[in-house]
């Protein structure tokens, strides 16, 4: 199978790199990172070890595959899936935190699956990227039910030795993920402090009360994800991630952009929607704004 990568930064340089092992894979993301996979190849380091020699570039303009797979921060979606439209592309797989999916089906006429994947990735170096703990990678249609083309790339893979599952229930997958991602990200980042800092004192408390709040708004849309579900789910993840930096905490740390309207944002503007009250993570998000604004002035 050809794979694109569109936005291989961390993730996505660990996730391209994995299935090169197996398919023909273009990377497209920023330089040095790009310019040096070009030269000496891919090293993914860490839990998972090998040496790969994907097809690296810094655009993506008219470019073709089977699949391609978008990693990039939410915030660059409508962006990303301005180059992804000049492509041809037979199905795009969304891996991205918030819920994306939705603007791509808008600006694209390709077929848009939606996934998750919990293997944690980090950037060493340009050239180089750690892999922080093996995961899974989970897919399904943006309706739910079975389908034939996130059962074809699940099996891509599979084939490449990475853990993949089909999602029946993606719809409640995506508030799942939303609930982890606001649970973890916010208060590790405000706290400056590992993901394990969830799992018990005062991040705990912080973190599954946002979940539970994005667990109610799932509800007011009819997706039935329990309080105990989104708790459980984040729990998980944070228990897999213990040692991690959260990607919102790097963000802040680094003075970059943080995805706050993505996980925060989404959030709240959907709870408005139904009359719902999300007022952890209203005021979650009010801080990372506060921070990251004054991060970039600082």
């Amino acid at each position: 199978m050809h794979v694109l990568v569109f936005g291989a930064g961390s993730l996505g340089s660990l996730v391209g790199g994995l299935l090169a092992r197996a398919h023909e894979v273009t990377l497209v993301g920023r330089d040095p990172h790009m310019r040096r996979v070009r030269e000496d190849g891919l090293a993914i380091e860490g839990a998972i070890e090998a040496h790969v020699r994907p097809r690296a570039l810094t655009d993506g303009t008219g470019e073709r595959a089977d699949v391609a797979i978008l990693t990039t921060k939410a915030y660059d979606t409508d962006a990303a899936a301005r180059v992804l439209s000049t492509g041809e592309y037979d199905t795009v797989l969304s891996l991205q935190n918030g819920l994306t999916e939705e603007r791509l089906v808008a600006a694209l006429s390709t077929r848009v699956l939606a996934g998750t994947a919990t293997y944690g990735a980090r950037l060493r170096d340009p050239g180089t990227v750690e892999c922080t703990g093996t995961g899974e990678v989970t897919i399904g249609s943006l309706s739910g039910g079975i389908d034939p083309d996130a059962e074809r790339i699940a099996e891509a893979f599979r084939s490449a030795g990475m853990r993949a599952a089909l999602a029946e229930d993606m719809p409640r997958r995506r508030f799942e993920k939303l609930a982890v991602n606001a649970g973890i990200n916010g208060p590790t980042a405000l706290a400056d402090v590992d993901n394990a800092a969830v799992l018990a004192g005062p991040a705990g408390d912080v973190g599954c009360a946002a979940a539970r709040e994005v667990a109610r708004v799932a509800r007011a849309e009819g997706i039935d994800l329990s309080n105990a579900d989104a708790l459980r789910a984040l729990e998980r993840v944070a228990e897999a991630t213990a040692r991690n930096h959260s990607s919102m905490r790097r963000d802040l740390a680094n003075g970059r952009r943080t995805e706050v309207e993505a996980i925060y944002g989404a959030v709240v503007d959907r709870a408005a929607a139904h009359d719902v009250d999300v007022p952890v993570c209203r005021t979650i998000g009010d801080l990372i704004r506060a921070a990251e604004s004054d991060g970039r002035d600082g």
